[in-house]
């Protein structure tokens, strides 16, 4: 676990819900002040560790729901899956906050349609592009059991400059 409280590939106790297919969330399972805490505790979590976005099990929750912020925008999304991929990819570096100080160029459709429920149970469908379809696609993929190095033969690691 990570000084902010994130799960990581590196603890052999954490692997397994960062390696398993995270279940459906289950709305009856909380109270709906329970959700919006678990939301705001999520986004904090990401926010302070300066990532984009952040799936449950990477907090240790064995449940499909992910928050991302993206250019001032800011998604929570439950039941997520991806439901159409563009052919057209772009390769672009990324890193993770469950793979700390590991990089990798990652190929990822440059479009997706996703689709989820909003905290309200609301079903939702998001077509994006760009930056927004890569962290969706991330993010999807963590509830999948995958993280970005299953994807790229080009990790390398980040060393951090003397001062």
């Amino acid at each position: 676990m990570t000084e902010h409280g994130i799960w990581t590939i590196n603890n052999k106790k954490e692997l397994g819900v960062l390696r398993g297919r995270a279940r459906n969330f289950d709305f009856d399972s909380m109270k709906r002040s329970e959700i919006n805490s678990l939301i705001r505790r999520m986004r904090e979590t990401m926010r302070k560790a300066n990532g984009v976005g952040l799936s449950a099990n990477q907090i240790g929750l064995d449940f499909n729901l992910f928050v991302a912020q993206i250019e001032g925008k800011f998604y929570a999304i439950f039941n997520s899956k991806i439901t159409k991929i563009s052919s057209e990819t772009v390769t672009l570096e990324e890193g993770c906050l469950s793979v700390p100080e590991v990089f990798g160029n990652v190929p990822r459709s440059l479009k997706v349609t996703l689709e989820g429920f909003t905290k309200d149970g609301k079903k939702i469908k998001i077509r994006a592009w760009g930056l927004l379809a890569r962290v969706f696609q991330h993010e999807t993929d963590h509830l999948s059991g995958k993280v970005f190095i299953d994807r790229t033969k080009d990790i390398h690691k980040y060393v951090q400059p003397k001062s």
